[in-house]
């Protein structure tokens, strides 16, 4: 139990430096925010996704196929491993929706005649579900309905199989297949052009000349049976009937980019916190460190008192203590805040029809236990140092520093000196190790800094490369199946269009060693110029006669570089299997995939000159008219249009990457201030003695003042170019830790980030400066010339 005396004296100490403590608190508090707010949205998200897979039963397993009859159901739920089975039939549609002149295409779902399907079931918002008997009426996706302003009621017009329906909408639903609701192909959700409409069997049966039969089927798989062994089952048994290669959940679409959301927050958890706190123990370190060096007198009265080792420690470690319980409640309460609010912002991003925010004691217990942590590996050693300091040896001041002719003043320049100035120089030279601390405190918090602007920069990096230099085209024509290179001309002649390309994509299982990666082979003329593959240097990439481009993370993954092979198991049509050699390795951002040239990609699935679609340069103006020409095509599946493309970007994916930024760049302002402030704080209470001491010798205040600023000033400047250094290595640590199939960020870092970080340090350094200055001429000279005890 600490004893009152010393109790009395911690909370003057504490008093005494309650503006440091504070700035501490704060940079404390930054820590503990960010991992109670990244730690209980991820718990929230992980929770809200377990219960809704469980409640509305998503599938563990999937498979697509051309067409089956209904009577193979019963062998497929006969299959060892499968729990359930539910066939069902998919198809894309073209929508028209009123008063919205852009392109919106659709998936189409069944589901059975009389209630709800035994998987993949729906959570109704509103409205109710397609009655048995009436063929057009659909329940549609809540993104979707809201982005139209849709409700129960209400009509749609689609063209469904190049039939044109009237369909009426009965109910708003949400489902664990969509929780992400994006086209296939698509780099974004786009909830005002894709949607997903779920009608009856019977109807969407007779649509898609499927009577009796099915084109999907999902599964979910009993205790204890391997995915991996019912996906082989599967496929054997669907392949007569075109199937494309079943798929575990992991692959889904929906759930493969909400894992991979998932990732992405567990490494903000794992990295972010942690260069928060390790500044914050340094700043620790660095006050308590001075701190004791002050009060060398103090300690050795308390133990000429009786005061044993241990209290006189735990004195300084109650000290250290209140700081992080500040620092901890002020950073729980914030990131409570910080937690809902981006468990809101995710609750858009990803459609689920409710989310669950928790905080789990646990989580706030852990950051508290890893700040307390990081504040005592950050002091123990100073305190260590005065409990064992001999009352003799601590009675007697500390050495007075030898001051000399600094090597600056012998180049020369002492003549252009005034003694101000000199005595500046001095200082920061006769303390070289002291001076080199705050430097490098100053140069983590410009650090810091730069972490925090990497997003927004290396988002305009990615936007850059993505549709200015890869993705040129204005349009993209996707067909329903495969069709003849012919169909090119065909696009080529309509008016407005400048450039019509042809590719190819065709669903790929990649195999090396013992990985394995689903994806899909795009293939491209080798000389495309509209969409193109490039390399590190942004630079566009050639493609081989033969061979394979990988993606750069998708090359990490299977572990493979330029001039080793593949197994290539195509999953359609004639589901040739192959070994293709790695030609080269492009540099994309968004996704991931393999790229050939167009006619080695023909050959490899033993076609002839067949296209899955074009990409298309057109003319503004006449823009509108080739769309609406391609919407009565009927081979035409789906027309995109990339700077709507772009707009779905911002207004899904960005924005919250973006809000992540701006808490961490505010986060970021609030270390750098607290670093900057502290340094000149523990200088000022340093050298407050010295200062008086020059009064008395009939220097002003000014002068004293410009002693002390002057010092602050070329440190904080000293600063900043190893705290570009600095922050360019923790942004690469960030970089590598941030890396997902959804996303990669660059390592960007613009001349406005540089600017941006050191300006926040000058500025804080003013702040601080014009706080020190007020000390300075309020500066009590009798109570500073009071010797020491």
């Amino acid at each position: 139990m600490t004893p009152p005396a010393l109790l009395r004296k911690l909370l003057r100490d504490l008093w005494g430096m309650r503006g440091q403590a504070l700035a501490i608190a704060l940079v404390l508090a930054s820590g503990v925010a960010t991992y109670v707010g990244s730690s209980s949205t991820l718990e929230s998200l992980q929770r809200t996704r377990a219960e809704f897979y469980q409640d509305y039963r998503f599938a563990e397993a999937f498979a697509v196929l051309e067409r089956a009859p209904e009577r193979l159901t019963h062998r497929i739920r006969a299959l060892p491993g499968v729990q359930t089975a539910h066939t069902r039939i998919m198809g894309q549609a073209t929508l028209e929706v009123g008063g919205f002149q852009q392109p919106v295409s659709a998936q189409i779902v069944s589901l059975p005649d009389h209630g709800q399907p035994p998987l993949n079931r729906l959570y109704l918002r509103a409205g109710r579900l397609p009655a048995p008997g009436h063929r057009d009426e659909v329940a549609v996706s809540e993104p979707f309905a809201e982005a139209h302003g849709l409700s129960p009621g209400g009509t749609l017009e689609a063209v469904i199989n190049g039939r044109r329906r009237e369909l009426t909408i009965t109910g708003i639903a949400l489902s664990p297949e969509f929780i992400y609701q994006i086209r296939p192909g698509a780099l974004f959700p786009d909830y005002k052009r894709y949607g997903v409409l779920w009608m009856n069997r019977t109807p969407a049966a007779a649509a898609y000349d499927l009577n009796g039969a099915f084109n999907s089927v999902a599964v979910t798989l009993e205790r204890g049976a391997r995915a991996e062994a019912v996906i082989d089952r599967l496929d054997r048994l669907l392949d007569p009937y075109g199937g494309t290669g079943a798929y575990a959940r992991a692959d889904q679409l929906s759930h493969r980019y909400l894992a991979e959301e998932i990732r992405g927050i567990e490494a903000t958890v794992e990295t972010v916190p942690y260069l928060f706190l390790a500044v914050a123990a340094f700043l620790l370190n660095v006050v308590l460190n001075r701190l004791l060096a002050r009060q060398r007198s103090q300690i050795a009265l308390l133990k000429a008192f009786g005061y044993s080792n241990g209290a006189v420690a735990r004195h300084y470690l109650g000290l250290v203590g209140l700081i992080v319980g500040l620092g901890a409640v002020i950073g729980t309460a914030a990131g409570i805040w910080m937690g809902q609010s981006l468990s809101a912002l995710y609750r858009e991003f990803f459609r689920f029809p409710f989310l669950t925010y928790v905080v789990d004691l646990g989580t706030v217990l852990t950051a508290v236990g890893v700040t307390a942590a990081a504040a005592l590996a950050g002091t123990l050693a100073a305190v260590h140092r005065a409990a064992r300091l001999p009352p003799a040896q601590a009675m007697q001041p500390e050495p007075p520093p030898r001051y000399r002719e600094s090597w600056l003043e012998r180049t020369g320049l002492r003549r252009l000196l005034d003694q101000p100035t000199r005595m500046i120089l001095r200082h920061i030279l006769s303390h070289p190790f002291k001076s080199a601390v705050s430097v490098l405190g100053i140069g983590l918090s410009v650090g810091i800094l730069l972490v925090g602007t990497l997003q927004q920069s290396a988002i305009d990096h990615m936007i850059d490369v993505q549709f200015s230099q890869a993705q040129r085209e204005d349009m993209t024509v996707t067909f329903y199946e495969p069709t003849s290179r012919d169909a090119l001309y065909s696009l080529q002649a309509m008016p407005g269009v400048r450039l019509a390309e042809p590719f190819r994509q065709a669903p790929v299982r990649l195999v090396h060693e013992h990985r394995t990666e689903r994806t899909a082979i795009q293939g491209f003329r080798p000389d495309a110029y509209l969409h193109r593959v490039l390399n590190e240097e942004t630079e566009p990439i050639s493609l081989p006669r033969e061979g394979l481009v990988l993606s750069a993370f998708l090359a990490d993954q299977l572990g493979v570089r330029a001039g080793d092979s593949l197994r290539v198991e195509v999953l359609e049509g004639a589901r040739t299997v192959t070994r293709v050699p790695v030609a080269a390795v492009a540099q994309d951002f968004m996704g991931v995939s393999g790229y050939m040239a167009l006619p080695a990609l023909n050959r490899l699935l033993e076609e002839g000159r067949a296209v899955s679609g074009a990409y298309l340069l057109t003319d503004p103006d006449r823009r509108r008219a080739i769309f609406h020409e391609l919407e009565e095509a009927p081979r035409v599946a789906a027309v995109g249009l990339q700077r709507t493309a772009l707009e779905s970007f911002y207004d899904t994916l960005a924005e919250t990457i973006l809000v992540f930024a701006a808490v961490n760049t505010v986060l970021a302002g609030i270390i750098a201030f607290g670093v900057v402030y502290n340094s000149a704080r523990i200088t000022l209470s340093e050298r407050s003695r010295e200062l008086a001491s020059l009064r008395v010798l009939g220097y002003t205040r000014g002068e004293t003042a410009y002693i002390l600023l002057g010092e602050l000033a070329i440190l904080t400047l000293a600063a900043v170019p190893p705290g570009f250094l600095l922050g360019r290595a923790m942004a690469a640590a960030v970089v590598t830790a941030f890396q997902t199939e959804m996303y990669r960020f660059p390592l960007i870092l613009k001349p406005d980030d540089y600017a941006f970080a050191a300006l926040v340090v000058l500025v804080a350094g003013l702040l601080s400066g014009a706080v020190m200055a007020y000390r300075v001429f309020r500066l009590d000279m009798i109570e500073a010339l009071k010797a020491r005890e």
